[in-house]
């Protein structure tokens, strides 16, 4: 595993080589600015790889929607939060949308939004020293998902109003005609779907390094960074927790790319990415017209988004021993 990582870091660093020889004769660049772009265009060949990745994920399963929506009625929390896990915002507004149709239960939903990275592991991926987190967020956050998804759906006893139903959810969540992988490679909407992706996160992600180089250079260091944004304070996992409900899948970019810099914690990551439903909240928000059961949802993501968080930051039970299994250390 050691010898896998030290080649995506030879990697990462040889694709760090055309960028530089790109952007340091550019003179009018104050140094911040040329480090936050070189760092960011070195992602660009990893994330787009990536999500070429999942684009034939997506169109696997368009082939089988029948069977998912099957199964997933059946499976509830376990299977929503397996799924969740892949890297996509398409999972929660897909979830959410089924929700507010009462086709998932609460529980479920929640799994799926608890299980849901977004944009935090192609984040970690492109940076290979920050790659052996990985395993231990997914498998962390799964495990947190079913628990979550299951005592909701057996301890919370409020009913949600049934919606008025305007169409049929399959028409709603329909992923569009799927074709044979060797057929579809050759459209452009393959291709062109994995292309503007990845030039959206690229952006979001040279913007906040450039505010985080920015904000470097005035205070001085990480570590002066750091106690600005709470570092080691219990307030953070709560703060992060309550950022993570922004709807946009760009928050968990900010939040993995503030754990990089070492002015967040790995609690507070944590929380902020199990709060972190993505698009599937803009969906809850204007679709879900049951108010009280949206505040429910809200409620319980908070609560225990911020309780783990803080169960983390501080070693509570001990429960660093777990992440000794992957060789990670948390504190």
């Amino acid at each position: 595993m050691e010898n896998f990582f030290n080649v995506l870091l030879s990697m990462s660093e040889s694709m760090m080589l055309v960028p530089k020889s790109i952007i340091e004769p550019i003179g009018f660049l104050p140094e911040f600015a040329k480090e936050a772009t070189i760092e960011s265009l070195s992602l660009v060949p990893f994330l787009f790889v990536l999500f070429i990745f999942i684009e034939v994920i997506e169109r696997f399963f368009a082939k089988k929607k029948h069977l998912l929506v099957f199964f997933i009625k059946k499976i509830g929390p376990l299977f929503g939060s397996l799924f969740a896990s892949i890297p996509q915002c398409g999972f929660s507004v897909i979830a959410t949308t089924l929700y507010t149709r009462r086709i998932l239960s609460r529980g479920t939903l929640l799994s799926v939004y608890f299980a849901t990275s977004d944009e935090a592991i192609p984040v970690l991926i492109s940076e290979p020293s920050m790659a052996v987190y990985i395993l231990p967020v997914v498998i962390f956050k799964i495990i947190l998902a079913v628990i979550v998804g299951y005592l909701v759906d057996v301890v919370v006893s409020y009913k949600a109003c049934e919606p008025v139903i305007e169409e049929q959810v399959s028409d709603q969540c329909r992923l569009g005609k799927s074709l044979r992988l060797r057929d579809a490679v050759r459209t452009k909407s393959f291709w062109l779907h994995p292309i503007r992706h990845t030039v959206n996160i690229f952006l979001f992600i040279l913007l906040v390094s450039l505010v985080l180089s920015f904000a470097l250079s005035k205070v001085g260091s990480e570590d002066v960074l750091a106690k600005y944004c709470l570092m080691n304070s219990p307030l953070q996992p709560i703060i992060a927790s309550i950022i993570g409900l922004v709807p946009n899948c760009a928050i968990s970019v900010m939040l993995t790319l503030l754990f990089m810099k070492n002015t967040l914690s790995f609690g507070s990551l944590i929380a902020g990415l199990s709060s972190a439903g993505g698009l599937g909240m803009l969906v809850l928000f204007r679709r879900n017209g049951d108010k009280k059961d949206t505040a429910i949802i809200l409620s319980i993501m908070v609560v225990v988004s911020s309780v783990v968080g803080l169960v983390l930051q501080y070693n509570l039970f001990n429960i660093v021993k777990i992440f000794e299994v992957f060789g990670v250390s948390i504190i």
